[in-house]
């Protein structure tokens, strides 16, 4: 078994079956559920952090600047 995907600070898009999809932070890394990692996430659209496993999130796609010079 390999550790956690994801470290605190990272940015990440919260996939669930609830309504509660979008940008999440993660705000502590928890132990695992059996073979499952866990975390605790945090939006800046709520007021609570939630609880999610390693397999409803996913990385947010990051968008490179390139600069042109004239």
């Amino acid at each position: 078994m390999s550790g956690q995907q994801f470290k605190v600070g990272q940015l990440l898009n919260y996939r669930s079956r609830e309504q509660a999809l979008g940008v999440y932070q993660i705000t502590q890394l928890l132990p695992p559920e059996g073979a499952t990692f866990q975390y605790r996430i945090k939006s800046r659209k709520e007021p609570h952090e939630r609880v999610a496993k390693e397999y409803e999130l996913e990385r947010v796609a990051t968008v490179r600047r390139h600069v042109v010079e004239g």
